[in-house]
């Protein structure tokens, strides 16, 4: 079968997709160390850069339900790669380039936060639009290779820099940006259809707007559950690495390593294991399981008077997470009849607004805690219990809907 009608094309082409956010969001935090001692630039004003990529991405995802309908999903992904590449080249070249090193940063991740923005909220809906049976399975396989990609970028990054030293990562940054320099060509290539299309030719009426989303109250419920599903995932993944350090005694890099990578293989794994096996198992019970683990792996972490137990506890936390960011948009698409590109843009920002307060409660709790951080991730656990009590709800939904 060609290229042009394969839509299998089309999901690798969207799960390398997910590699080169990983790549946006990850790589210029393995440097602002460097950017420090090198550059001059306060941590204050790179706690700046992080809230403007943040901002970047919530702007994005509100923006993006006005105009990717009608530019099309193809020019879209194309243009978010476009941007990540670009963003990523200006890295290597602009910070040195401008009297002032910060103006050339700050510009250089505008356009990776553009086109990382993008990706999250276009390639989503070009999978689930995509005619294969086991949507649910495919689904967490496509948010997998954010995982890898996030294991690719550390590790390419702790290997790169060993060998040719950390001040050469300029030629890294370059290296990068050909990931999503050849997506382009990929995604030019295979099929794409949209979920306005799907919703016209199953139903024969256009998919949703962004106001009848508003008006139905199941929506605003997923919208939850993705804004815990998010905050479930920082407030471990953001804080994994201090843990270990603190825990274990070690340096950043083991603690880069024994935190923060284990907890993107074992949720990456999660999600392939659920995209293999998922097909036999109701999505809601698993979700429901994975909420109970997520609220049992937090009292691990919290509780355990052994350092090593703490980490095996936040493994368990990344296993327990990986279903819940795909497994909202499945959800959400297999109940909301006609759900659209709006909706994934609206449930991506909830998952990025609970990113941010998820790993924000922990530090302020742990500071007024006597920067005890285990007593700051315990804080965190109503999160893991907003969604026990919101999947048992779409449980009983669905329970009284077949009755």
């Amino acid at each position: 079968m060609s290229i042009r009608n394969n839509y299998t094309h089309t999901l690798w082409a969207s799960c390398i997709g997910y590699v080169v956010q990983a790549i946006v969001i990850n790589f210029a935090p393995l440097l602002f160390v460097m950017f420090n001692t090198s550059y001059g630039i306060s941590y204050n004003k790179i706690s700046l850069l992080i809230t403007l990529i943040f901002f970047i991405q919530l702007t994005v995802d509100l923006i993006c339900p006005s105009f990717i309908d009608k530019i099309g999903y193809r020019i879209s992904v194309v243009a978010a790669h476009a941007f990540a590449a670009f963003g990523l080249i200006l890295l290597a070249f602009l910070p040195d380039m401008l009297p002032n090193p910060y103006i050339g940063l700050l510009i250089s991740l505008i356009f990776t936060s553009i086109g990382g923005g993008l990706i999250e909220v276009v390639v989503s809906p070009i999978v689930e639009a995509c005619p294969h049976e086991n949507k649910n399975g495919y689904m967490c396989l496509l948010h997998s290779f954010y995982c890898w990609g996030h294991v690719f970028v550390v590790l390419m990054g702790v290997g790169y820099f060993a060998i040719f030293g950390i001040e050469n990562w300029r030629y890294l940054s370059l290296i990068f940006a050909i990931v999503p320099f050849l997506n382009i060509f990929y995604y030019l290539a295979v099929p794409i259809i949209s979920l306005d299309e799907v919703a016209l030719e199953s139903t024969g009426k256009h998919s949703l707007s962004l106001g009848q989303l508003a008006q139905n109250k199941l929506f605003w419920l997923m919208f939850l559950l993705m804004f815990c599903a998010g905050a479930c995932e920082l407030s471990v993944s953001q804080w994994a690495s201090a843990l270990a350090e603190q825990g274990l005694n070690v340096s950043k890099t083991v603690g880069d390593l024994a935190g923060p990578l284990t907890f993107a293989v074992t949720m990456g794994t999660s999600r392939v294991v659920y995209s293999r096996f998922g097909s036999k198992i109701s999505l809601e019970k698993y979700m429901l399981f994975c909420a109970v683990l997520c609220f049992a792996s937090y009292l691990i972490i919290s509780l355990s008077p052994f350092p090593f137990m703490s980490l095996i506890g936040c493994a368990i936390c990344g296993w327990s997470v990986g279903v819940m960011w795909p497994g909202t948009y499945s959800m959400a698409s297999a109940s909301i009849k006609g759900g659209s590109t709006a909706m994934f843009a609206i449930l991506a920002l909830a998952g990025d607004l609970g990113c941010s307060v998820g790993p924000t409660v922990v530090g302020f709790v742990s500071d007024a805690m006597d920067n005890n951080l285990k007593i700051g991730i315990l804080s965190a656990i109503i999160f893991s219990v907003i969604m026990i009590f919101g999947v048992l709800i779409c449980i009983n939904r669905k329970h009284r809907k077949s009755s």
